[in-house]
């Protein structure tokens, strides 16, 4: 991905951060960001449902779905790829509705996450698969936050620098997967 004409955003994302994104742009994103998959996701949203507090605070942040490697000696964190979307779908409209703005990891969205990234103004990004040792040079710090006891599946708060993703959902409604698939079956 070139990021010579990336768009520079710092977490915790606006209305106005991601009301300026389209499907298709280049990304370069600094900041906190928080880890969660599956495991920690159907924690969250047991908590919601008992009406108790969330671990971290998710009005404005981005989670990546990533289960980082253990970091080697002299590293902050090990591989730390994106992993398949999809399977948080049935969590993320209750997590939008309590403030997150972002999300990363790879594949499609249903439908239901569309139309809610749409009624909160939030987005969904890609970050490439297959570059997790890459991508892990970008994330500065990390610290476990929450739910240690899953492993690699806890909650961790990453610090990122300039962290390449690709806008996958906007908030008009746009899914630069499905739009490009389109171009590509006329060719």
């Amino acid at each position: 991905m070139s990021t010579r004409n990336a768009i520079k955003l710092t977490t915790p994302l606006t209305d106005q951060d991601v009301e300026q994104l389209h499907a298709g742009d280049q990304v370069l994103l600094s900041g906190v960001v928080y880890t969660a998959r599956d495991a920690a996701h159907a924690r969250l949203i047991n908590l919601l449902k008992e009406g108790k507090p969330l671990p971290i605070d998710l009005r404005g942040q981005v989670i990546y779905y990533v289960g980082p490697t253990p970091a080697k000696p002299g590293q902050v964190i090990g591989s730390a790829g994106p992993t398949t979307s999809g399977r948080m779908d049935s969590f993320t409209p209750d997590l939008l509705d309590v403030g997150l703005k972002g999300m990363i990891g790879k594949g499609l969205r249903n439908q239901n996450v569309i139309d809610s990234i749409c009624k909160h103004k939030a987005v969904y990004f890609a970050a490439t698969g297959g570059a997790a040792a890459m991508l892990a040079k970008r994330i500065v710090s990390c610290e476990i936050v929450a739910y240690e006891d899953l492993g690699c599946e806890a909650i961790r708060r990453l610090e990122v620098k300039d962290l390449p993703v690709i806008v996958i959902n906007d908030c008009h409604g746009h899914d630069f997967y499905r739009e490009n698939q389109a171009n590509y079956a006329r060719s």
